[in-house]
């Protein structure tokens, strides 16, 4: 195994590297969403936890751990979704727009626009109708109702709705389209 692109750090060096000063902490790319995001997926990590310690030190499981976790992670993976739809961090096939000239790459970034929305609005319309039907339905192990977990989810589809549309007047009235803008962030070969 060849070594040579490795630097040798003296252990002076090492130790000076601690005396640097940190750059503050940009927390600003983060949207209120994000944060509740973030507390459920600890709430989450925290019942895996309990009913791991429960289950295997105990021997004598919380039944109530494993569907809090459960539903705690359904919640997170939506509400995660939104912040993923706000920076363009979901799935897509972009190999296209390398294709054909920026113009027409514009306009198809447009026409998905418009997609998107439609996606997300009728999904959002959709959950509430489900919510309608079944949001009054009792958890089975804690007496809570299931509608906290649907409407989390109901909420997060309304989210990406309104993220879409944001995304939607970027990309009607700025220069670069959000995708660009995000291939840009992310060091990928431009359009």
């Amino acid at each position: 195994m060849d070594h040579s692109d490795h630097t040798t750090v003296s252990i002076d060096e090492m130790a000076r590297s601690f005396e640097d000063e940190a750059e503050p902490v940009d927390l600003s790319a983060y949207a209120i969403e994000d944060w509740v995001t973030f507390a459920l997926f600890w709430g989450m990590a925290g019942c895996v936890v309990l009913q791991f310690f429960t289950r295997y030190v105990l021997n004598n499981s919380l039944a109530w751990t494993e569907e809090i976790a459960a539903n705690c992670l359904v919640m997170v993976v939506f509400l995660g979704s939104v912040m993923c739809v706000r920076l363009m961090r979901h799935i897509k096939v972009d190999f296209i727009y390398r294709l054909i000239p920026r113009g027409a790459g514009r306009v198809l970034s447009i026409l998905v626009d418009v997609l998107v929305i439609a996606f997300f609005a009728y999904m959002t319309w959709l959950m509430w109708r489900y919510v309608a039907i079944v949001g009054k339905e009792r958890m089975v192990t804690v007496n809570l109702p299931r509608g906290i977990v649907f409407y989390s989810v109901l909420a997060a589809f309304a989210l990406m709705t309104l993220r879409a549309l944001q995304n939607f007047y970027r990309d009607l009235t700025e220069e670069k389209t959000v995708r660009e803008q995000a291939d840009d962030a992310n060091n990928v070969p431009g359009i």
